[in-house]
């Protein structure tokens, strides 16, 4: 009787625990839609390597991409750590250094040319950053990173005056690249328009004019009304403005196609060599040597007035910009002291003479030199040393150019003594430059761009959009991903949580009458 009954308890349990199973089953199958695993990021990885200076900067995205171009953040940024002071031997004088416009209130970094000498090292320079880098890409992902080098403006004027050596140095630094376990693409110098170009896409990116997120679509949508930048870049060897002109625009040879986003673009963009920061003060230098009567003290109308600078003039040599013999004027190892006047509207005049503006004659659709540049129009974003000068005379804040003519023919009246007690902090080899910096802004603004007193007001000087820093790279970055596949989103199968919640209730259920009539039956 008890065997019997055992039985027809174990038969009862067997029949709930098929019953158990089939409602399971059922719950499991019912509501099952398609949804989309989180997509896996990507990353990658490029060297700002600038006349001045070399930057890192690690980007990420994620590997499904917005219309084939990659939605990207900013990661990481390191800044390389060059040879300073200048290696021993160097016919630089200080006022020839090279200024870091990543870091205006360090020291001076070196740019990868300043290693023609001693390519190696130009490589070595590198590795601290790439250490830095691997530390926030997760091992798994580095040997998918692809890796680049960009070079500018200071390594084309090293390609104009030492080819082989400007190999050499590239050579060196894709040596180093390849040595680290990421995908290295290349290493190569960059055309100025490919520079000023690359800015543009980086401050339209930053801005949303390309694309922003909408959180009641849940997704990335062009803005309606897009509002596109135009992109004032100066660096320390070459100065570049990008901006997409009104109307038809005729002579158009300096043209750049991109399409971000699912959208084409054209802009017009323009570099021109030799007219950085840093090359500026050393053709204004040179210029007002060859001009003067005196061949040992020369006045230098820019330079607070009672300051003092002792120039080499074997020096000019160092740069392309510089090296041609004028008339009256052998670069030989002769020093010559650059006396400070402090002088406000002979420092302006100094600087127009910079300019070639008479090849342009009447044409209003000209900059200088002959050059083409269709009217300015939009607003812009001027950055790198445009921003950090007038950042240092607090004209970053929107003021009118009334206003900051004042502000900039007030500095460069005051006296050196003035100056060095007011800004105790502020690099002293960097600050008589700045009334020349200021003057030299105003005049390739207003008499090169042709900007006026109303579309000044359309020039916002900044150096950051959001946390990413402004500058070639991101905009080199983007452009690179529409050539990176994206990777099909993974598909599984999911549940709605009350009914996954239920399904997983009857599963556990039924594994315990399972497992308690199978005990039964071995018990039997």
């Amino acid at each position: 009787m008890m065997f019997a009954n055992k039985k027809h308890f174990t038969t009862a349990i067997v029949g709930v625990l098929i019953a158990l199973s089939i409602i399971a089953l059922v719950l499991s199958l019912v509501k099952i839609e398609d949804v989309t695993l989180p997509p896996a990021v990507k990353y990658g990885m490029v060297f700002d390597a600038g006349s001045s200076h070399t930057c890192l900067f690690v980007y990420e995205w994620d590997s499904d991409k917005e219309n084939d171009t990659g939605v990207v953040s900013q990661t990481l940024s390191c800044d390389v750590q060059g040879q300073y002071p200048p290696a021993m031997g160097s016919v630089l004088p200080w006022w020839a250094i090279p200024i870091s416009l990543s870091q205006p209130d360090s020291l001076p970094g070196q740019g990868i040319s300043s290693y023609a000498n001693d390519p190696p090292k130009a490589g070595d320079s590198l590795r601290e950053c790439l250490d830095k880098a691997l530390k926030v890409i997760p091992a798994a992902k580095q040997r998918d990173v692809p890796a680049y080098l960009g070079a500018t403006a200071g390594m084309r004027l090293l390609r104009e005056q030492n080819s082989s050596a400007a190999d050499q140095v590239l050579a060196e630094v894709a040596k180093t690249m390849r040595e680290y376990p990421v995908a290295f693409k290349r290493a190569r110098i960059l055309t100025g328009e490919e520079e000023g170009a690359y800015g543009w896409i980086t401050i339209n990116y930053l801005l949303d004019s390309f694309t922003k997120y909408s959180p009641k679509a849940h997704t990335w949508v062009r803005p309606e009304a897009a509002n596109i930048f135009g992109a004032l870049d100066l660096g320390g060897a070459s100065t570049q403005i990008s901006f997409m002109p009104e109307g038809s625009v005729i002579n158009w040879n300096e043209a750049s196609k991109f399409t971000l986003y699912g959208y084409n673009y054209n802009i017009y963009t323009h570099s021109y060599l030799c007219y950085g920061q840093n090359e500026m003060l050393k053709r204004l230098a040179k210029q007002l040597i060859v001009e003067s009567s005196s061949s040992m003290r020369v006045d230098h109308p820019c330079y607070p007035k009672d300051y003092n600078e002792t120039v080499l003039l074997s020096s000019f040599r160092a740069s392309p910009c510089t090296n041609r013999s004028d008339a009256g004027l052998t670069l030989s190892d002769r020093n010559v002291t650059l006396e400070g006047r402090g002088n406000a509207s002979g420092c302006l005049a100094a600087v127009k003479k910079l300019f070639n503006f008479s090849a342009c004659g009447q044409s209003q659709d000209c900059t200088f030199d002959g050059v083409y540049q269709p009217p300015v129009s939009g607003q812009f974003i001027a950055f790198s040393a445009f921003y950090y000068n007038f950042k240092f005379l607090n004209l970053t804040e929107g003021q009118s150019l009334a206003t900051v003519r004042e502000t900039i023919e007030h500095f460069c009246t005051r006296s050196w003594e003035d100056l060095s007690s007011s800004y105790p902090k502020e690099n002293p080899e960097r600050l008589p430059k700045y009334c020349a910096n200021a003057n030299y802004i105003l005049t390739l603004l207003l008499d090169a761009y042709k900007f006026n007193e109303t579309s000044w007001n359309n020039i916002f000087f900044q150096m950051k959009a959001g946390s990413a820093d402004i500058g070639w790279m991101l905009g080199y970055m983007l452009n690179l991903t529409n050539m990176i596949p994206a990777e099909a989103p993974v598909w599984v199968k999911g549940h709605v949580p009350s009914l996954w919640a239920a399904a997983a209730a009857f599963i556990i259920l039924t594994l315990a009458l399972g497992l308690a009539a199978l005990l039964l039956l071995l018990w039997v």
